[in-house]
């Protein structure tokens, strides 16, 4: 098979599912410092994520995924984990990867270093600093 950039030119749309998009808005604007763009009742909230469209998108039942669904590379990892900590999110600890350092962020083998947490779904969300 010949390799062809099918999408590879294409823009990404990301996507997050919600059962309160009330909460999910002060959320993703109030507290992440995402851009509105669109309120689509009862359909959609459409941020920018940095050029990047999210559509957290209003669903009837949601079982949040055990993995992260949406992450952000960040320049200070230690600093987005206390700005956010301050504005009252509260990061995930894991036996064995983060639960013994002063902050809850992990350095992975390759050197990245990793935080996650919850949106108000519970869908896991991570911060990157590479």
């Amino acid at each position: 098979m010949k390799n062809v950039a099918i999408l590879g030119g294409s823009k990404l749309v990301a996507f997050a599912p919600t059962t309160d998009p009330a909460k999910a808005r002060a959320f993703y604007e109030s507290v992440l410092g995402l851009r509105l763009v669109s309120d689509e009742p009862p359909f959609a909230l459409v941020f920018d994520a940095n050029g990047t469209m999210l559509r957290v998108t209003t669903v009837r039942e949601h079982t949040a995924a055990p993995f992260t669904v949406l992450g952000w590379e960040v320049a200070s990892i230690e600093s987005t984990v206390e700005q956010l900590t301050a504005a009252g999110v509260e990061f995930l600890r894991f036996p064995g990867l983060n639960d013994s350092t002063p902050l809850p962020i992990w350095t992975a083998p390759g050197g990245a270093r990793i935080a996650w947490f919850h949106d108000p779904d519970k869908n896991v969300l991570s911060l990157t600093q590479f």
